[in-house]
């Protein structure tokens, strides 16, 4: 990564415009966190030891309510919106300014991925202090000094997604101990079912419109740009996601008395599967693509702008070769298939010389500007029926089974979503990226859209407010994963961002 840091920093091609128009709090924000790291990872060591898996309602609610009781103290008037009774809350959180002329509205959410992934250095809600991957060796904080800023602290959601939480607060504390005050008004929307999909979410803006209207909407989370170097995008790709069920005998049957006679639902999922997406990734799937929205002029001079990381990574991440475009986000503003999982027989001790009776694979879909689950459902279950499956929606019955030689039972994924844009010319992006330059000295990456997903385009319609991207984890933090972290010296940056986007910003 220092490596990276020296190369991004020699290829910045100017300082930032007009930095000498305001005044970042980020030093004054530096000195009075390097006097109170260790009540920083105190806190934030609090707040990520409370279970929080999406799917568990009261563990979700004894969050929301430790975050409001943390902003109630910081001045803030708070809320717990759900869209119905039995539904997990949001968190909203409203601090005004004097004279502020806008409202920015800061996204994050509480909630996250299950825990049960094999393979956790330290339990993901016991919180723990590390060296860096691949060394993670387990660490203390030392009773004096600064903290090592390359050493993580690893649990569940630490980088997805209450990082941003905790910058904002330590933002404020810092900003109220110097005297320094916020430019604009501040509202904080911290979800709690985001990984489920944010079912609710929609209906929960929807019935709370002017509650939590704002003229800039900047969304906390992902990660960081490979570089580590501080970017913005403008929004984040749609998804639609599926599993497929394939059938073959109704009991297992020896492969060697059956194996050339009998159809093998193995073979079978791995020919959907392949029928699908060529192994270099290009989807198969005819006018998948017909409604993608073109790139624009600004879009393809954005990506063009995007410092190289790919060669590294590929060293980062042991890959003799990558498939697709060559510059890793060039593919983001199309749409991409990825198979999430591929399950069939037994293996291990549980292996059989046997021909399984089932098999499947689980799928989703990135979906690029423009495009449509429903249009992606109809085009795909269209292209499965042209080659010669049948679709079902249940267990196929004995009838149903012979009178089909190929069955595929789908099952769409809940929680699907179109993609989110926002023009980074526009004068509220623009605003954001001068801001995060003053903080931090050099001209922030301007990524026109991330590759991952998110449920905000409806949020953004209804808002019809600009949605910014600011995210502050390393890009490495195992976000969905086993040993999921946070670099300490991404909090602390993170820190100085949130503070000047409380205090310096203006357009």
């Amino acid at each position: 990564m220092r490596r990276f840091k020296a190369i991004m920093m020699a290829a910045a091609c100017c300082a930032m415009a007009g930095s000498a128009s305001a005044a970042s709090p980020s030093a004054e924000v530096r000195t009075w966190r390097q006097a109170h790291e260790r009540e920083i990872l105190a806190d934030f060591s609090k707040l990520l030891a409370m279970p929080n898996v999406a799917t568990n309602l009261p563990d979700v609610e004894r969050n929301a309510a430790y975050i409001s009781g943390l902003l109630e103290t910081r001045g803030f008037k708070t809320r717990l919106l759900r869209a119905s009774p039995g539904t997990p809350p949001s968190v909203f959180a409203e601090l005004r300014t004097p004279g502020a002329k806008r409202t920015v509205v800061f996204y994050a959410h509480y909630d996250g991925q299950p825990v049960a992934q094999k393979g956790w250095l330290n339990p993901p809600f016991q919180p723990t202090l590390r060296t860096a991957p691949p060394e993670d060796k387990e660490v203390t904080v030392p009773a004096q000094g600064p903290i090592n800023p390359d050493w993580r602290i690893y649990a569940r959601s630490a980088g997805d997604d209450k990082a941003p939480i905790q910058a904002m607060i330590s933002a404020l504390d810092a900003l109220k101990a110097r005297g320094i005050k916020p430019s604009v008004n501040i509202k904080l929307l911290y979800e709690g079912e985001e990984e489920q999909g944010s079912p609710n979410f929609g209906r929960i803006i929807a019935q709370n419109l002017e509650l939590v209207r704002g003229d800039l909407l900047i969304f906390g989370d992902g990660p960081m740009h490979q570089s580590g170097k501080q970017l913005i995008s403008g929004g984040n790709r749609g998804i639609a996601g599926f599993t497929a069920m394939v059938y073959g005998p109704n009991k297992p049957l020896h492969d060697g008395h059956y194996g050339s006679w009998v159809p093998s639902p193995s073979v079978m999922i791995a020919d959907l599967v392949m029928s699908l997406r060529t192994e270099d990734g290009r989807i198969l799937i005819p006018g998948i693509a017909d409604e993608v929205t073109p790139a624009t002029a600004a879009d393809k001079a954005g990506l063009a702008a995007m410092p190289p990381v790919e060669e590294d990574l590929k060293k980062a991440l042991g890959l003799g070769r990558t498939i697709g475009p060559k510059r890793l986000a060039d593919g983001y503003l199309s749409p991409t298939l990825n198979v999430r999982a591929i399950h069939a027989g037994d293996d291990g001790p549980n292996a059989a010389n046997a021909i399984a009776t089932e098999a499947s694979a689980s799928f989703d879909f990135r979906l690029a500007p423009g495009q449509t689950p429903a249009r992606i459902r109809k085009v795909t279950e269209a292209y499965l029926t042209s080659k010669g499956w049948f679709i079902v929606r249940d267990t196929p019955d004995a009838a149903t089974r012979l009178a089909h030689p190929k069955i595929v039972r789908l099952a769409w994924d809940e929680g699907s979503s179109i993609a989110t844009k926002t023009p980074l010319e526009t004068p509220a992006a623009q605003a954001v990226a001068k801001s995060i330059g003053r903080t931090v000295g050099y001209d922030v990456i301007q990524l026109p859209i991330v590759g991952g997903s998110s449920g905000f385009a409806e949020i953004v319609n209804q808002l019809k407010a600009p949605m910014v991207t600011v995210s502050i984890a390393n890009y490495d933090d195992n976000q969905h994963a086993r040993n999921e972290n946070l670099r300490i010296g991404n909090l602390w940056d993170g820190i100085e961002v949130y503070a000047g986007l409380v205090a310096d910003l203006d357009w």
